[in-house]
């Protein structure tokens, strides 16, 4: 600032007002100080004017899986415009299913002070967040909850979701449907599998084991899983799984019906279109930013656990008989 009063010939006081867009300074004044910022290329540190201020640091943390799967990405760029619209930037982290790298980069985030917290559990266990909740950072789970704590939650009717698909391929003639679901550790998969088994239930189809493969897959496990259970339709219970299937069954002759749970893009392009059980990315990274902003305006009611509703949108794949 130094520098910058004496290019333009100000003192630092006016340099300052000029900075924080304080009035009475003239306006060809303000305009000399502003072009000695920028050629001397300066910027404000927002920390340091934060920490003067005792004020918030403008940035809330988003703990995902795995940022580069477009059902993550779908989920920061919702919470990204919910947070600007407060003023907050995002800081991004992927924890890749690593519970002790999610636990390192909340823990990272609140020590550079964010305001509020997104988390997508990658484990079952966050009494680590209870010290960082106490002190008043709002927390908010996002996809699966938090196994040993009270705090927002944000989750999609999964249950539901994965029965209404057996439901569909049984309406088609399906009795040998398998089930492709990802790590039986994971809140969605163990949810979808749940559903599987209801909809197998109201369909009247006996539950059968030998029908059921857990991952996490390759295209390796999804061949085997395949040839052996010889079903003549499959649920897929993520996007990734999906995408695997897929390409096991470009290779070969034998083509059993498909629903995936999670769409993905040119989903509806292929060649047949693949049927799926959507649920909306975006409406929950909106939903958990609108809750955590919630509760850093003043919210102090007991926390929240929002259930999105799905949709079956036939499409092709699961639409053939056996």
């Amino acid at each position: 600032m130094n520098d910058v009063a004496r290019l333009a010939g100000v003192s630092i006081k006016t340099v300052s007002r000029v900075v924080n867009a304080e009035p009475g300074v003239h306006a060809e004044t303000a305009e000399r100080v502003l072009a000695a910022i920028e050629r001397l290329g300066f910027r404000r540190n927002i920390g340091a004017l934060n920490l003067r201020r005792g004020s918030s640091t403008g940035t809330i943390g988003l703990v995902l899986e795995d940022v580069a799967n477009p059902f993550y990405s779908g989920i920061t760029r919702a919470a990204e415009e919910v947070a600007r619209r407060h003023g907050r930037q995002v800081l991004t982290g992927s924890s890749g299913e690593d519970p002790d790298r999610e636990r390192e980069l909340s823990l990272e985030f609140c020590a550079r002070r964010v305001d509020g917290l997104i988390v997508i559990p990658a484990g079952t266990r966050h009494g680590y967040l209870v010290p960082e909740i106490a002190s008043g950072t709002p927390v908010v789970f996002v996809d699966r909850p938090a196994g040993d704590v009270v705090a927002d939650t944000v989750l999609v009717d999964n249950v539901s979701g994965a029965a209404a698909a057996v439901a569909h391929l049984a309406a088609h003639g399906h009795t040998r449907i398998a089930f492709l679901g990802d790590s039986p550790s994971i809140f969605t998969a163990t949810e979808r599998l749940a559903g599987f088994r209801e909809g197998c239930a109201r369909a009247g189809i006996p539950f059968d084991e030998r029908m059921v493969a857990m991952g996490p897959h390759t295209a390796d496990t999804v061949d085997a899983a395949l040839t052996r259970t010889g079903a003549t339709a499959v649920l897929t219970g993520n996007n990734r799984i999906t995408v695997l299937t897929l390409r096991v069954l470009a290779g070969g002759t034998h083509r059993p019906a498909l629903v995936g749970f999670d769409d993905f893009e040119l989903a509806d392009l292929l060649g047949p279109p693949v049927s799926v059980v959507s649920l909306d990315p975006a409406e929950l990274g909106k939903a958990a930013a609108e809750l955590l902003f919630a509760r850093l305006n003043g919210d102090r009611e007991p926390p929240r656990r929002l259930v999105l509703p799905v949709r079956l949108i036939p499409r092709g794949s699961g639409e053939v008989g056996p």
